[in-house]
C-alpha cells in the first residue's frame, strides 16, 4: 500500500529532504483492531515536531498522521463493536486501560500514553492508504458528518473540548478569550465556547478577523498589534458593565505560548482560569507572579482529551452546532507543500491529506 513514510530528521525543516511516498505491507487486524482504508488525515503540529527530531525522537522509519478518517475493511476475532463498512475517525490517545488514571477516566494522564502517528511506530500512523487500531480507538462517524470533517475535528476539537469544558468547566455568560482564533485548536474552541453560552473574544491575525466573527466569536483583536491586550481588557469591560460583574477575563484558552503569557495573565480576573496546552510558538515563557498568586490564578495544563469527549463534539457537530473549518487539501504526493504551509501559520483552520 501506499504511506508518507521519513527514515530521518529534517531538524531545519526541509520535509523535501526526507518525505517520500512509499510502497509498505498492508496492516492485518491484531484480535482487539480494526483495520480501515484511509479517506483523509489531518496535519497537526506533532507531524513538525516529529520530523524534527524535537522535543522527543520517535520510531523509525515513520508514518505520521494522529487525525485520519475512513472505512472499516477487517476487524480482529475480539472485536464487537465495530464491523466492516463503518464509517470511522481516530481517537489518537493510546493507553492501557488498566492503570488508575485509565480506570478513572483520565486516560490522557496514563503514564504508557503515547499520541498515535506521533510517538508510535516504526510505520504506524494515519498518511497511508490502509491503517489499523484498537477497536477502543476508534469513533463512528455519523452518516451526516462527512470524512473529511471527522478527520478535520479528530484531535483538535477533541483538546479543545478537554480544555474548555473538561478543564476549565466553562459556564454560560463567562467571558472567554480564545488565542488563536484562526487554528484549527482555535476555530473549535470559538464553537465549543458558544455553545455554552459564553461571551467570545478571539485573537488573531488581522486577515482572520472577519472569519473569526462569522465562526461566533463575538469580538475579534489582532494579537500581532503591541496593544492587543488593552484592546481585549476595554471589550472585557463594556461586558462587565452589562453584566454587572468585574472587568478582565473568566478564561483563557492558550495553546500559542510565547511572548503573549504575561499579558494573557494580567488580563484574568480574581480567581479566574487560563488553559494551556501545545505552546506552538515556544515552551519558555516568564511569569510575573504577581497575576498568579495575589489573584488566585487557576492555571491548568491540558493534553489531548477522552474517547468520551470526542464523542460528545461528534455528537454536537451531527446537530450543526459545530462544523470543521477546512483550510485546503492535499495529496500525499504535495506533503512537503502542505508541512510547509501548516509551518509558515498562512492558513484558516485545519489542513488535511488524501492517498490520492
Amino acid at each position: 500500500m501506499k504511506a508518507l513514510v521519513y527514515e530521518e530528521y529534517a531538524p531545519d525543516d526541509d520535509y523535501k529532504k526526507i518525505l517520500k511516498v512509499k510502497d509498505v505491507p498492508e496492516p492485518k487486524p491484531k484480535s482487539h483492531e480494526v483495520v480501515f482504508k484511509v479517506i483523509v488525515a489531518g496535519l497537526n503540529h506533532d507531524d513538525i515536531w516529529g520530523m524534527r527530531g524535537k522535543p522527543i525522537q520517535i520510531p523509525m522509519p515513520h508514518i505520521s498522521g494522529t487525525d485520519a478518517a475512513g472505512q472499516v475493511v477487517a476487524v480482529g476475532e475480539d472485536v464487537t463493536t465495530i464491523k466492516v463498512g463503518d464509517r470511522v475517525v481516530s481517537h489518537g490517545n493510546l493507553s492501557c486501560r488498566v492503570c488508575i488514571a485509565c480506570t478513572e477516566g483520565r486516560e490522557y494522564d496514563c503514564r504508557y500514553r503515547k499520541v498515535w502517528g506521533f510517538q508510535t511506530g516504526p510505520l504506524w500512523g494515519g498518511y497511508c492508504e490502509y491503517t489499523h487500531l484498537p477497536e477502543v480507538n476508534v469513533v463512528k462517524i455519523p452518516e451526516n458528518i462527512s470524512y473529511e470533517d471527522a478527520a478535520a475535528a479528530s484531535m483538535t476539537m477533541t483538546t479543545s473540548w478537554h480544555m474548555l469544558v473538561g478543564r476549565a468547566k466553562i459556564k454560560p455568560g463567562q467571558t472567554v478569550l480564545i488565542m488563536g482564533g484562526g487554528s484549527g485548536m482555535g476555530t473549535f474552541g470559538i464553537q465549543i465556547a458558544k455553545l455554552y453560552g459564553c461571551d467570545v473574544i478571539a485573537t488573531a491575525s488581522h486577515n482572520k478577523l472577519e472569519e473569526c466573527i462569522k465562526l461566533g466569536a463575538d469580538f475579534a483583536v489582532d494579537h500581532r498589534k503591541e496593544d492587543w491586550n488593552k484592546q481585549v481588557f476595554a471589550i472585557s469591560k463594556d461586558l462587565a458593565k452589562k453584566k454587572q460583574t468585574s472587568s478582565g477575563v473568566d478564561v483563557i484558552f492558550e495553546h500559542i505560548g510565547g511572548s503573549h503569557w504575561n499579558k494573557e495573565l494580567a488580563l484574568l480576573k480574581y480567581g479566574a482560569t487560563l488553559v494551556t496546552t501545545g505552546a506552538t510558538t515556544g515552551y519558555e515563557v516568564n511569569s510575573d507572579l504577581r497575576h498568579i498568586f495575589f489573584k488566585g490564578t487557576n492555571i491548568l495544563g491540558s493534553t489531548q482529551g477522552t474517547r468520551s469527549e470526542l464523542e460528545s463534539g461528534i455528537f454536537w457537530m451531527s446537530k450543526g452546532k459545530i462544523k470543521s473549518i477546512i483550510d485546503s487539501i492535499y495529496t500525499f504526493e504535495n506533503a512537503v507543500e502542505a508541512h510547509t504551509k501548516m509551518l509558515k501559520g498562512n492558513l484558516f483552520g485545519k489542513i488535511l491529506m488524501k492517498p490520492e
